[in-house]
């Protein structure tokens, strides 16, 4: 099969927010599957980020991208040459597919592969909200945080993939759902589209003020997706044995002077509450049952989900720079190819 594989491979350790000259571009042939081999071609590549994390050196829940290799990223693609018996030409499928066009695949990796039917959901979809998006979400709000029926649920990030989807859960589950987002535009969204119960615009309003405002009982579960100020202003708002949720700090990534931790951590000591980080990858082994429930929820109409979608598989690193700078209005993803 006579195509060429186009990726962007990193190149440099980015120093504050990730440059062009980070990466760099190179190209291929692909060759054909042997025995138990898949060829994928790949569809919608994933920006999320963790990805700011996976450039850094040293330790973490995951090893570093190195320099040389293609950049780790999930996605969705189609199959177009196999060797194994488990996928035929034509099937979707899901996983860590790179920021490249194609993934060949060996028989071991490929059972990280997840085949999914565009028949019954966009592809765009299992990327985001039933995607590592979904689950993430899931997991941290409904186990890490044990958000139950009249809590006071607070997510910051609330427009972005994973906020999105945990709010919508949050009401699914009988929670009382804020958000965090910035701009009218977006806090407009979550409340008339997504059923939250207020927002508060970041850019434009005191968030202290505004948490004091719209939980006067206190924040019994804080779902964290951007750390800083927010988290500061969200600890100061705690009820007693209320639950912290570190899914990300996006507001410390490309930090130059380093991570800034909450200067009032000792609300967690006032209010007996807990604070704890987690990683979806954790729960592997119930993706299954809680991809099930939240396809449920989406076909009753309970839970939606929007995609940002740039097209040109030569735009990723500009892209990329657009979740960082809180442009992304919905899962931010490239797409690569036609279906």
């Amino acid at each position: 099969m006579a195509v060429i594989n186009h990726q962007f491979r990193l190149a440099a350790r980015p120093v504050g927010l990730p440059k062009r000259s980070d990466w760099k571009t190179t190209e291929e042939p692909v060759r054909d599957p042997g025995p138990g081999e898949v060829l994928v071609k790949v569809l919608y590549i994933s920006l999320d980020p963790a990805m700011r994390g996976w450039m850094n050196e040293g330790k973490s829940y995951i090893p570093p991208v190195e320099i040389g290799a293609v950049m780790r990223a999930g996605g969705a693609g189609r199959v177009i040459a196999s060797g194994n018996p488990a996928f035929a030409v034509g099937d979707h499928v899901t996983g860590v597919l790179g920021v490249q066009e194609y993934l060949l695949v060996d028989e071991k990796s490929a059972k990280g592969l997840i085949k999914v039917d565009p028949k019954l959901v966009p592809l765009p979809v299992y990327v985001g909200a039933l995607g590592l998006t979904g689950l993430t979400a899931y997991f941290g709000l409904l186990e890490v945080g044990q958000a139950k029926a009249g809590d006071t649920v607070v997510i910051s990030g609330a427009c972005g993939a994973t906020g999105m989807v945990a709010g919508q859960i949050a009401k699914i589950k009988g929670c009382r759902a804020v958000g965090v987002a910035g701009g009218p535009e977006k806090c407009g969204y979550v409340v008339k589209e997504l059923g939250f119960d207020a927002c508060i615009d970041y850019k434009n309003e005191d968030v202290k003020e505004g948490l004091r405002k719209h939980c006067p009982q206190g924040i019994d579960v804080y779902f964290d997706n951007v750390g800083g100020e927010i988290l500061d202003a969200a600890l100061a708002q705690l009820a007693r044995g209320a639950r912290v949720v570190l899914c990300g700090a996006i507001s410390q990534y490309n930090s130059t002077s380093g991570f800034r931790g909450p200067s009032n951590y000792m609300s967690l000591l006032v209010n007996r509450a807990r604070m704890q980080g987690f990683v979806v990858f954790d729960y592997a082994a119930r993706y299954g049952e809680a991809a099930r429930e939240m396809a449920g929820w989406m076909m009753a109409g309970k839970l939606k989900s929007k995609e940002d979608i740039v097209e040109g598989f030569q735009t990723f690193p500009e892209t990329l720079l657009r979740l960082f700078r809180g442009e992304n209005f919905g899962k931010l993803m490239i797409k690569v190819a036609d279906a």
